[in-house]
């Protein structure tokens, strides 16, 4: 946990980004010149058995807290929650009289995401395709992890609105025959092939299973590609080129021509070392309309805490 001291005069503001696999929590003061985080935390989230004992062990000993704002992986209408992939469920109002929390919001984690954008460095978001970015254009988010989330921007009245969706469960569409073999075999086992199960931590596994005929973690694939093992670098390549896919669908649907943004451990962890050329050969495989995928500038998020950023500054604009 890093802690620093509280200046009593600011108001402070809570930010969560609540996953399957993490949650990570933050303090910061809001203030004219923007948010400074004094306290941060991340939790492994499987080893609570609630949100709320977590929260409790987070605010423990804290100063009171003007507002807050969780996102999570999950629909949520603002007010209540249930993780998908966790048997969490979340009440804006409990919460905020259970730790005197002022006012309580609850957004999808991709929308979250999406509000952490603006405050990203390049250095946060470095170009994997420069394109031809148009202002004021759409833009959207795109984050493989635990599940798939989406998110898209559109310009509103000076600024941005976010909408949140649950793309990820789409269904998948192959786009070449091992993927086609892939998504029979998927098929065999649970009916209908959503993106997600395939572009996400658990679809890489699932592909290093159809690939290889045994069972691996993502986080053993990764680390073994990242060491030019074989069988996991076969692994990631096909992950890659279903991934680019789909982002590059989704940007066609929303005419993404202000950017994309790759967000998800996954590819933040594996594409520095490992390059993106099987993502941008699929993003960009779109037939006649190859020219208008190619001008849409594409961005690797490599900073974990871009739901954590948004949710805070999301809770600052609530604090007044």
């Amino acid at each position: 946990m890093s802690q620093l001291q509280f200046d009593p005069s600011a108001p402070l503001v809570l930010g969560g980004d609540l996953g399957g696999t993490k949650t990570l929590l933050a303090l910061a003061e809001a203030a004219g010149d923007g948010l400074r985080i004094v306290a941060e935390r991340r939790y492994a989230s499987r080893d609570h058995a609630d949100f709320a004992a977590l929260l409790a062990d987070f605010l423990d000993g804290r100063p009171a807290v003007r507002a807050a704002c969780f996102g999570l992986a999950g629909p949520t209408d603002g007010a209540s929650a249930r993780l998908t992939y966790l048997p969490w469920t979340l009440d804006a109002d409990g919460l905020a009289r259970r730790f005197g929390l002022g006012r309580v919001r609850l957004v999808n984690d991709f929308a979250a995401a999406a509000h952490g954008l603006a405050g990203l460095s390049d250095a946060q978001a470095p170009l994997l395709q420069a394109g031809r970015p148009e202002a004021g254009a759409p833009r959207i988010v795109v984050g493989p992890g635990t599940g798939l989330g989406v998110a898209g921007l559109l310009p509103e009245a000076g600024g941005w609105r976010v909408v949140p969706g649950e793309g990820g469960h789409m269904g998948f569409a192959p786009q070449d025959e091992t993927q086609a073999a892939l998504w029979h075999h998927l098929y065999a086992q649970h009916g209908r092939v959503t993106a997600e199960d395939v572009v996400s931590g658990p679809g890489l596994a699932r592909i290093f299973a159809f690939l290889h005929g045994r069972p691996r973690n993502p986080e053993e694939i990764g680390s073994a590609a990242l060491a030019g093992d074989a069988g996991a670098l076969a692994a990631w390549r096909l992950w890659s080129a279903a991934c680019g896919a789909f982002a590059g669908d989704l940007a066609l649907h929303w005419l993404a021509r202000g950017g994309v943004w790759l967000a998800g451990g996954i590819a933040a962890k594996l594409m520095p070392a490992l390059g993106a050329a099987e993502f941008l050969a699929a993003f960009n495989a779109k037939r006649e309309h190859r020219a208008l995928a190619e001008a849409m500038p594409v961005r690797l998020v490599v900073e974990e805490r871009l739901g954590l950023l948004g949710a805070l500054a999301l809770a600052a604009a609530q604090a007044g």
